[in-house]
């Protein structure tokens, strides 16, 4: 169960990373903390590439050796980045603009749509705890529907709700891809590119932004407000994405236990944002939350 205790410890990670996020987008644009983010983590991830290159022999008795892919990976690995980028765009404006508490646990119930991909992609079955912990997560949603309301946020009218939800939406289907990605081509390359192609296109994206703002680079970088938090973006993401893709590489690991387990990091921010940012409404959340853990208990007991 070496997957396992891989998911746990990347759940960990995924938590910091969520609590990062919210810190950095406080007086931020999403943009701003976006590109940065994805380019701190290239260059964290760059000695790999590097190292792998100029001392081939000592890195491949290493987990951090990256092989060279040819123009079909590489096309596979961007596919990747621009699903997971899109995924990103939605769930950080969310963050931004909604409490921590709300955006969090939501979230988590990822594991469910990536259950019910797993179900019309790859011909998987539900069994009675794996539909009984889909109808929880669903019941756990409406419940949290019911608090946003209490705080003026409208699951309905919302137009950063709907970004939630496509975020997740996105987010499930880049773990379905992930599991066919992995069966297919080594994780490091995966991880080392895709995080490049993210640099690269959200760099464009910035210069865009930037013009069509009328701004000068150098105007842009200088109406940065930085914060550490943002930096650390990057090395949870890293870690935790490194640690997730390693764990799906294991032949008896399963895409639905390990979304799962990986959502458990909620538990982290969720906290965060009870006891630190003094987020409204924390005795009807955490039964919210509660019954979102019911149901990826209940999604894990079924797989």
């Amino acid at each position: 169960m070496t997957w396992f205790l891989l998911g746990i410890l990347s759940a960990l990670f995924l938590g910091c990373y969520d609590v990062s996020k919210k810190l950095s987008l406080t007086d931020n644009r999403v943009i701003t903390v976006l590109t940065l983010s994805v380019c701190i983590s290239s260059l964290l991830l760059l000695p790999m590439l590097v190292l792998s290159r100029t001392n081939t022999e000592m890195m491949q008795q290493t987990i951090f050796f990256v092989p060279k892919i040819d123009l079909r990976t590489h096309l596979y690995i961007l596919l990747k980045s621009v699903i997971v980028l899109s995924s990103w765009v939605f769930a950080y404006m969310a963050m931004k603009h909604l409490p921590l508490t709300i955006v969090t646990p939501i979230n988590a119930t990822r594991p469910m749509w990536t259950l019910v991909g797993a179900l019309i992609i790859f011909g998987e079955q539900l069994n009675a705890w794996q539909w009984a912990g889909v109808v929880v997560c669903l019941l756990s949603f409406y419940a949290f529907s019911l608090v946003g309301k209490k705080e003026g946020v409208s699951f309905v009218h919302n137009r950063w709700i709907w970004a939630l939800i496509a975020g997740t939406l996105l987010g499930a289907s880049s773990g379905l891809y992930d599991k066919y990605l992995m069966h297919k081509f080594d994780h490091n390359a995966v991880q080392v590119f895709y995080t490049f192609y993210q640099a690269a296109l959200m760099l464009v994206v910035w210069i865009v932004d930037s013009l069509r703002h009328h701004k000068t680079i150098n105007q842009s970088v200088s109406s940065v407000n930085w914060h550490w938090s943002i930096a650390l973006i990057s090395v949870f993401l890293v870690a935790s994405d490194f640690v997730y893709l390693l764990a799906l590489t294991y032949p008896d690991s399963l895409i639905s236990v390990l979304s799962a387990v990986r959502r458990s990091g909620v538990v982290v921010s969720f906290l965060f944002g009870i006891l630190v940012l003094h987020d409204k409404n924390p005795r009807l959340k955490t039964l919210c939350l509660i019954g979102v853990m019911i149901g990826i208990l209940l999604l894990f007991i079924g797989s």
